[in-house]
């Protein structure tokens, strides 16, 4: 007797910064995986969501926005981004209304034979016949399988697109134990919901200066015991992630925390730590030992 067909696939979710990624890929998955602020850039790395059912699976990654690379870690962002079209079975091309073509982004689509979803985000805040002006534009600059409008915040449409995607996804056993919701260690999200926290408390470029490093997660019955050190790239940094009698760095920890407690549905202790590595996102030996290169 012939086994029942399963599905299974890689699906890359790709676009501009800030044009709502990890929001989508979160609404998708239906757990809060990747960091969500209103700041471009905040993900750094490409980060894998997994939904599994009966007869599929679906891994999404969410990588960093497109862009053109100023410095050495902004470098290593985008290979994740390249590195994600070349596995990708199927690639959710994620923009908003405002947002024109980049030739960038065309370029590296050119470049893969997965079906392409194009998605305008954000579709609930279009005006009068925005979205289908549009959706017209853009099918003059991207050839893609399907076109739709969706609000990956208010999840408008996003039950079709789950439809759409598990139709797509090619015959294959899962890739990943059925119960697993991502690749990433634990550590990686303590690490991730700080840095969340840093990015929603200090403005300008000292969030985007900051990285996060867990050098003690301890699970024990009862409570998570978390060590971290906060990475700035100046001491004027450090100062200002510590805030006057500490009171900046404290309110973090505490949000922080809070966070963590829910996320891991245990009590957790956290200490938190603040050390200079000058100009660290330049610099590929400490990229290296962040895990932004491979070794």
């Amino acid at each position: 007797m012939k086994a029942p067909s399963h599905k299974a696939g890689f699906v890359s979710i790709i676009g501009k910064p800030n044009v709502g990624k990890s929001t989508l890929m979160n609404q998708l998955v239906g757990e809060r995986i990747s960091i969500i602020t209103s700041k471009a850039q905040t993900t750094r790395h490409r980060i894998m969501g997994i939904i599994s059912g009966e007869g599929f699976q679906i891994i999404y990654s969410d990588t960093p926005g497109v862009m053109d690379p100023a410095y050495t870690l902004q470098q290593s962002m985008m290979s994740y981004v390249k590195r994600s079209l070349e596995d990708a079975d199927i690639i959710l091309l994620l923009t908003e209304p405002e947002e024109k073509a980049d030739p960038e982004l065309i370029r590296l689509l050119s470049k893969t034979d997965a079906p392409i979803i194009f998605l305008i985000n954000k579709s609930d805040l279009g005006k009068g016949s925005q979205i289908e002006d549009k959706m017209g534009y853009w099918k003059e600059q991207i050839p893609a399988h399907t076109y739709m409008a969706i609000s990956a915040l208010k999840g408008d449409h996003i039950p079709e697109l789950l439809e759409l995607i598990k139709s797509l996804l090619p015959e294959h056993p899962p890739y990943f134990p059925k119960d697993d919701l991502t690749d990433k260690p634990e550590r990686f999200f303590a690490s991730e919901i700080i840095r969340e926290k840093i990015f929603l408390n200090y403005q300008q470029e000292v969030p985007y200066s900051t990285e996060v490093v867990i050098t003690d997660f301890i699970e024990e019955m009862d409570i998570i015991r978390v060590r971290a050190v906060i990475y700035v790239e100046r001491d004027s940094q450090k100062g200002i992630i510590i805030g006057k009698k500490g009171a900046a760095l404290k309110k973090v920890g505490t949000e922080a925390r809070l966070d963590m407690e829910t996320f891991f549905d245990k009590k957790v202790f956290l200490e938190t730590f603040v050390k200079v590595a000058a100009d660290w996102r330049k610099q590929e030996k400490v990229l290296r030992k962040f895990g932004y290169i491979e070794r």
